[in-house]
């Protein structure tokens, strides 16, 4: 059996060939063709001004791999994404697929280029046959006026869907939404108000739950038996400078790719950016990442079917 050596990933795994300030990276696989998909905020790292402006007015950017995750080509911005006319934001796509080849994108939308973080900010839904064209359907109501990046898991045993979100209004808190359709979405309960953060992901590895989310010091981990109830890791992941932020699992059988972004050490401004991917596992019963683990390439059978599946 073909073994990749250390040296076969490239680290960083990926820049924005345009900006040079890729984030909040999430992965999903061509039903059609097996080629992995990532979609990504694309921060505007070389823009002059003296606020935050460079964060915003963003575009989803797109890249493509065709050697499961060695290497990247950059394919432009999302498509069909313009709720309004003129430059707005857009931030942390979610990319999921259901069980009948139709691709869900969740994703952050604020109104207009800010030079502040304050403002509205809603979450857009929309859908996709084959990941290039993207059809708007809603934007969805979670009773705030401040939510961003959402992940969404199936709820066991078949019983509807499950999203993660960042509610702003609760102090940055991470709150739920529940969905028997993908469509149309309901607030549930808060999953961790513990500490503000952002950017969760939630996966299954090892007979449990996991959530990861990013608080600026690195990425917590909670872990849960039922999806229901949260219980804080007394660790970080990815804490050492630089530290690692808003990042996404695919599941690999007994480990799984962590795929997120990270400062580029070499910018003194702080604001070039790229996105790494890390090998994840369970180890006496604690959640590991290695950051320094060959994470590709991603074995294309054993990835979750609602992050892409089998090819048809």
């Amino acid at each position: 059996m073909f073994r990749p050596k250390e040296t076969e990933l490239s680290h960083p795994a990926y820049r924005d060939p345009v900006h040079d300030g890729a984030t909040d990276p999430t992965l999903v696989r061509h039903r059609t063709t097996g080629e992995w998909w990532m979609f990504y905020t694309q921060r505007r790292a070389g823009l002059k001004c003296e606020g935050v402006e460079w964060v915003h007015g963003t575009d989803i950017g797109v890249a493509v791999s065709t050697d499961d995750c060695r290497t990247w080509t950059y394919r432009g911005i999302a498509r069909g994404l313009e709720y309004q006319p003129g430059r707005m934001t857009y931030w942390a796509p979610e990319v999921i697929a259901d069980d009948d080849g139709t691709h869900h994108m969740y994703v952050s939308y604020l109104p207009g280029v800010r030079d502040d973080w304050l403002g509205d900010a809603h979450l857009l839904h929309y859908t996709s046959a084959d990941l290039l064209h993207w059809e708007f359907r809603s934007l969805l109501d979670l009773d705030s006026d401040r939510v961003i990046d959402a992940t969404v898991h199936p709820l066991p045993d078949g019983a509807g869907w499950r999203m993660w979100f960042k509610d702003e209004r609760d102090d940055s808190r991470i709150h739920t939404a529940d969905s028997p359709d993908l469509y149309t979405w309901t607030r549930t309960a808060p999953a961790a108000t513990d500490q503000p953060q952002e950017g969760p992901t939630v996966f299954r590895l090892a007979g449990e739950y996991w959530m990861i989310t990013d608080n600026w010091k690195g990425l917590s981990v909670y872990r849960s038996p039922d999806l229901e109830n949260w219980t804080r890791e007394p660790y970080q992941l990815l804490a050492a400078t630089p530290e690692g932020h808003h990042a996404m699992v695919v599941e690999q059988g007994a480990s799984a790719a962590l795929w997120y972004f990270t400062a580029d050490e070499d910018d003194p401004a702080g604001r070039r950016s790229v996105v790494r991917a890390a090998r994840l596992e369970v180890r006496d019963g604690a959640l590991v990442c290695d950051p320094d683990a060959v994470a590709v390439p991603l074995a294309a059978g054993a990835t979750p079917w609602y992050r892409g599946g089998k090819t048809k």
